[in-house]
């Protein structure tokens, strides 16, 4: 039987990307009555574990971090809107260039085709409708983001279900503002946002989804993938400076199945 119900799927690397790039249109969607679902690709066991080390640490707990990760992503996911996680089970791969990106168990390893038939077969289940990710360079370069892209990209081509396709951005003009605000408020700021360079130019922007109503829910999910001390600095961040970086949501509509698009404020908006 086939649903009535438009579905969202956002795809991430890692427990807490979802906090921290989606979480906005999740919650605004899911308000609105879509089926919001989440697939995350990896197990997340090379973040920061309960002893504050990075996963190249050799004293690093991995098996400990994968299952606190685990249980920070199912709580946050349901505060961000999500009715249904699906996590595909790989390994970290860590940043670029560490050793753990050869293993074979790690997400940069997979094969493309492979884990995008699975993916299609997910969006195809859930009637996907509408499909985020981030772009060809992982946003911010991270090996994990860069295949969550490329994988999305084979099951988007591979699905019927799928209308559409929209790469998670932030536009130069929000960096360039955000970055030294921050700086000056001595703000530590991740990886994911210094790696970010400048940013993506604002004219490649398609979609601009104001989220400002669910900033107390942004924070929240923020906060409870709480392991993560990297993002620490973003909870206690005043609202102007928090709203600059999250309280639009900007998106590049990077494939459509029909030329009408209709979508400057809303993902789903001509469908």
């Amino acid at each position: 039987m086939v649903s009535s119900r438009r579905t969202l799927l956002c795809v991430h690397a890692h427990p807490d990307d979802e906090a921290l790039f989606t979480s906005g249109i999740s919650s605004h969607y899911a308000e609105l009555g879509y089926r919001v679902v989440l697939v995350t690709c990896t197990n997340g066991q090379l973040g920061i574990d309960e002893g504050g080390r990075e996963g190249s640490d050799p004293d690093h707990e991995t098996a400990k971090t994968r299952s606190v990760r685990a249980a920070e992503l199912q709580r946050a996911a349901p505060i961000a809107g999500f009715e249904r996680v699906i996590n595909l089970g790989y390994d970290d791969s860590g940043m670029m260039g560490w050793v753990q990106n050869e293993r074979p168990s790690a997400f940069w390893q997979v094969d493309v085709d492979a884990v995008g038939m699975v993916l299609a077969a997910i969006c195809d289940e859930v009637e996907a409708a509408v499909v985020v990710t981030y772009g060809e360079n992982g946003f911010y370069g991270h090996p994990d983001h860069v295949m969550a892209n490329r994988v999305t990209r084979r099951a988007v081509e591979l699905s019927r279900s799928v209308q559409r396709l929209y790469y998670r951005i932030v536009p130069q003009s929000i960096l360039t503002r955000f970055v030294p605000d921050a700086h000056a408020l001595e703000v530590f700021l991740p990886a994911w946002v210094l790696d970010a360079g400048i940013g993506t130019p604002d004219e490649l922007v398609t979609t601009a989804v104001d989220v400002r109503r669910f900033i107390p829910r942004q924070r929240l999910a923020i906060a409870t993938h709480a392991s993560q001390i990297d993002n620490a600095d973003f909870i206690t961040l005043d609202d102007d400076l928090f709203t600059v970086l999250f309280g639009t949501e900007y998106y590049q509509r990077a494939w459509s199945r029909h030329e009408r698009a209709g979508d400057e404020t809303d993902l789903f908006g001509g469908l």
